[in-house]
């Protein structure tokens, strides 16, 4: 039979309209159902077969939405903001106005952050007690060394109000300039705390320059997409997210 939809909420979630918006027009003729004018909002659509169209133009409902974005500094994680770009906001081709970050990414970093409007999922994957990695490239003033490491896996104390879980640092290499050290590494984090990457680096007397996630869970950042480009998550990584959050939360 196909699943069932009220024709004003099948408006509003595949359109920029609030549901008050949408009975509006509908009451107005401008939503046509399998080419016939329909002006009650409480009528039932059938998803799977009705075709329906608003001024003329066929619309496309998708249930759920997964993409990958690359995420450059400047942009802010959410879904809405009165005054900034929005990492939502680079989705142009996006069928669903309900779709938000996975976590949120500070303004100024860049990297992997997935967006979609499946809230289960979202939940298990920033869930701490799922234990799903989450791994960042950074560039630090500082010379990270073997006691960082040490410090990081047992589980640093950041402040007074946050220990973190133990994390996993790779040092890639260490260099000096002038009189500085620089360093860059990986970090392998479970949290997602606010400022969580810089406030370890800092709780440690280093600053991060430069930060970037790069994977999260079994979704790794492709070499080839873009800062600011995007695409859609496969159904094979869709899969592998939602088995590796279910075996997880068995452990």
């Amino acid at each position: 039979m196909g699943e069932r939809l009220r024709l004003d909420r099948y408006l509003s979630e595949v359109s920029k309209r609030t549901r008050k918006e949408a009975k509006a027009l509908i009451r107005e003729g401008k939503v046509t159902v399998n080419q016939k004018v329909i002006h009650i909002p409480e009528q039932k659509i059938n998803l799977e077969t009705d075709q329906i169209a608003l001024d003329g133009h066929l619309l496309c409902y998708c249930k759920m939405e997964y993409y990958l974005l690359n995420k450059p500094a400047g942009i802010v994680s959410a879904s809405r903001d009165k005054r900034e770009k929005t990492v939502v906001d680079l989705i142009q081709d996006r069928k669903r106005e309900d779709l938000f970050p996975v976590g949120r990414l500070d303004k100024d970093t860049e990297g992997l952050l997935l967006i979609t409007n499946d809230g289960v999922l979202a939940h298990q994957l920033l869930s701490p007690k799922r234990h799903i990695d989450k791994v960042y490239f950074a560039k630090i003033k500082g010379k990270v060394d073997t006691e960082d490491q040490k410090k990081f896996q047992e589980g640093l104390t950041v402040d007074e109000e946050f220990t973190a879980m133990p994390a996993k640092l790779d040092i890639l290499r260490v260099w000096q300039e002038d009189n500085d050290f620089y360093s860059e590494i990986h970090l392998t984090i479970r949290e997602g705390k606010f400022h969580q990457v810089k406030r370890m680096f800092l709780a440690v007397g280093k600053e991060v320059l430069y930060l970037k996630r790069i994977a999260m869970g079994s979704i790794c950042l492709p070499e080839t997409l873009k800062l600011g480009s995007y695409r859609a998550l496969t159904e094979q990584e869709i899969e592998q997210l939602k088995e590796e959050v279910s075996k997880k939360g068995k452990e």
